[in-house]
């Protein structure tokens, strides 16, 4: 069997897309016509599920500023990542390539920076580009002029941050100082020339701490319980082996910020590694952001401990405290975003800057009983996508063609006027934007999940889904497959791949997928396996 790092080098080869290959590409090419550039603002935020957007009809919360970006542009009712976890699907929207090509397959893995990437390409053709926030990728960012992440996954509170490649600490909090570094870098730029910006936030990832203006918020509100809350995972065998569960394994301490009691002598090896794990967010507060912590906490610890709910109740519990802290996390980011877009009016740029606000993945916000994503199922294979340019953009709603990060890349570089490379395998979506959808779009798209043996269990699996149907087979240490009706079963709660009327669909949609899987050059279950 090929190892991952064999297997890795052989499709960098084979497509070209190592430094070598980068060089080969020499200065990006200019098309014709492409003289006034507009700017890039991408904006990403890390989990957020669509179901905590008021643009996609969530009754949770209201996020005014993402939604003016979806009023004054494009929304996106078909957007699916490739493969739902953080690094593989930064990797896949800065090549424009699938996991199994530019070889980020997992998070564990370190991003191999001399690829192909739109941000040199950008840069190559005369853009100013800067990447802030949160990178993820292990190494150092390459194609920007500025950059300045967080390292890892980051800290919400007095992060540090590295700037260029110096490491410091940072007074505040994550969501507020990266606008502020946004900011910054945008007043600095050469106004005479176009930027691209990449401004990735941090939350709302794990572990949800909110920020200081938002600790309260939410108190009075009672979340209502996806009605697939308590799911059985009936007939879907690898969903009743994930670890993902609410109920299960939302830790107490650094999830739902309950710390354990003081002189607690006892404690398992999980929770004294959920004790030490908030000992070291609380530990980076400041006196002042402790204070106002511990006056917002207070109240909730202490009412906790007095009704010391168990069984249905705590699991009910905990999905009012997951709710709570991952909105508050939202409300911070949309305050943020209408913190930028205030500042392109203010600066005249907004009728040429191309806006784009997206998340890495979906995730769950109690469906199947479940918190965070990984599994094709569609809360976290939906991912939310606004592209706002008012010079070419009409408002509207896309509800029809199936559009993915990996067509990202290739669409930034439509807009500047720059050749999209063949390596490249996402299609742009400027011409769909503009509500011309090309006879040759896709009618299906491919998926890939590797992260196993690892975190939350999820097995390894691939899959396609079309408009109605979704294909799904779970593979490695398992043999089990799964189709969905979308239409019948919009909550997924029904693997249909054994019932005889469904055969000829489960006829089509495997021919289509092992067309998808040749097309894509990942016909091999063997390759990428643990040893």
């Amino acid at each position: 069997m090929e190892s991952l790092n064999e297997s890795r080098r052989t499709f960098i080869k084979r497509y070209g897309l190592g430094a070598a290959g980068f060089s080969l590409l020499g200065p990006a090419i200019l098309r014709s016509g492409a003289r006034d550039r507009p700017n890039i603002l991408y904006i990403m935020s890390d989990d957020h599920a669509r179901q905590a957007m008021s643009c996609y009809g969530s009754r949770l919360l209201s996020t005014p500023n993402i939604d003016r970006i979806a009023q004054e542009g494009v929304r996106f009712n078909q957007s699916f990542c490739t493969n739902s976890i953080c690094a593989p699907s930064r990797a896949t929207i800065l090549t424009g390539t699938y996991s199994h090509v530019n070889g980020q397959i997992d998070n564990a893995l370190t991003f191999d920076g001399g690829q192909v990437t739109f941000p040199k390409l950008l840069r190559q053709a005369g853009y100013q580009t800067a990447l802030v926030g949160k990178w993820h990728l292990k190494s150092d960012p390459t194609g920007f002029d500025y950059w300045n992440v967080l390292p890892g996954q980051g800290q919400y509170y007095n992060p540090d941050f590295i700037d260029m490649g110096k490491r410091s600490r940072v007074t505040g909090y994550a969501t507020d100082l990266i606008t502020d570094l946004a900011l910054n870098w945008l007043q600095r730029s050469k106004k005479q020339r176009p930027f691209c910006l990449l401004l990735h936030h941090k939350a709302p990832h794990r572990n949800w701490l909110p920020g200081p203006k938002h600790l309260t918020l939410f108190n009075d509100v009672e979340f209502p319980l996806p009605e697939t809350f308590f799911d059985d995972y009936e007939s879907r065998q690898a969903a009743r082996l994930q670890e993902m569960r609410i109920a299960d394994h939302l830790r107490m301490a650094s999830d739902c910020k309950l710390p354990p009691l003081p002189g607690r002598q006892e404690e398992t090896a999980a929770e004294r590694n959920d004790r030490l794990s908030w000992e070291a967010d609380y530990g980076r507060m400041n006196d002042e952001q402790r204070k106002a912590w511990d006056a917002a906490y207070g109240p909730m610890i202490e009412e906790f401990r007095r009704t010391n709910p168990t069984g249905e109740e705590l699991a009910k519990w905990k999905f009012q405290r997951y709710m709570q802290d991952y909105l508050r996390c939202i409300v911070s980011v949309d305050e943020n975003v209408g913190r930028v877009l205030d500042y392109l009016d203010s600066e005249k740029l907004s009728g040429n800057t191309v806006v784009i606000y997206a998340s890495d993945q979906g995730f769950y916000l109690g469906e199947h009983g479940w918190y965070d994503k990984r599994f094709m199922y569609e809360e976290s294979l939906a991912f939310p996508l606004l592209v706002r340019f008012p010079a070419e953009i009409k408002p509207h709603v896309n509800t029809k063609d199936l559009v993915l990060n990996l067509d990202l890349a290739p669409t930034f570089l439509d807009y500047a006027g720059v050749s999209i490379p063949g390596t490249m395998q996402g299609e742009s979506l400027r011409e769909v934007c503009q509500q011309v959808t090309p006879g040759s779009w896709r009618q299906a798209m491919y998926y890939h999940y590797y992260e196993y043996p690892a975190v939350h269990q999820v097995k390894r699996h691939y899959g396609i889904r079309t408009h109605r149907y979704k294909l799904i087979h779970f593979y490695y240490d398992i043999d089990a497959w799964e189709l969905f009706d979308l239409e019948r079963d919009p909550h997924e709660l029904h693997n249909v791949y054994g019932d005889p009327s469904y055969a000829p669909v489960v006829r089509e949609l495997d021919a289509e997928l092992h067309r998808l899987r040749k097309l894509y050059s990942d016909t091999d279950e063997t390759r990428f396996l643990p040893r």
